[in-house]
């Protein structure tokens, strides 16, 4: 399985509404407009692993405290973010033990994030208008309010930050 890897250039990741990432600024250019030196800072303001921030009329989802390469596993609903590894193959196995080994507050951050369709993950530095796809990995959701949980995990030489989606059954 040949997964897309997506990276940061030292700020943290994002992930947004395919629908509003044409409202990304990303980094601030010093001559351009007010909106991206805020939409880059409160990326950057995110406290922990994950955190939310408006994107146009939606949120997206800041994967933040570290700059780790990131992929998305479609069959767990998993953003995983590698720390530390030597193989590829050894950290999606280490980070599918783990997942199922995570009970409910054990040193999670959580959040509930609504989207309304694909998202897309890359950069917070960049642009939502200058994304190309060797730079983002758009990410098939369906529209649904998702309990968004992250945690560290160590496993052998395989360090990782899960970031599982759990969809919310509608009321």
């Amino acid at each position: 399985m040949k997964l897309t890897w997506i990276s940061s250039e030292g700020g943290p990741l994002l992930v947004a509404p395919q629908s509003a990432v044409s409202s990304w600024a990303g980094v601030p250019d010093l001559d351009g407009p007010a909106q991206a030196r805020d939409d880059y800072g409160r990326a950057c303001s995110v406290d922990g692993y994950i955190g939310l921030v408006d994107v146009g009329e939606r949120q997206a989802l800041v994967l933040g405290d570290e700059p780790a390469m990131t992929t998305y596993l479609a069959g767990e609903r998993l953003f995983l973010r590698w720390v530390a590894a030597q193989e590829e193959d050894d950290l999606i196995h280490a980070a599918r033990r783990a997942l199922h080994g995570v009970p409910d507050g054990d040193q999670t951050e959580e959040v509930l994030w609504e989207v309304d369709g694909p998202v897309v993950l890359f950069d917070s530095g960049r642009a939502g208008t200058e994304l190309e796809p060797d730079t983002c990995l758009v990410v098939d959701l369906e529209p649904a309010t998702y309990r968004v949980r992250a945690v560290y995990r160590e496993d052998g030489e395989n360090w990782m930050i899960l970031v599982h989606l759990h969809p919310v059954p509608p009321d």
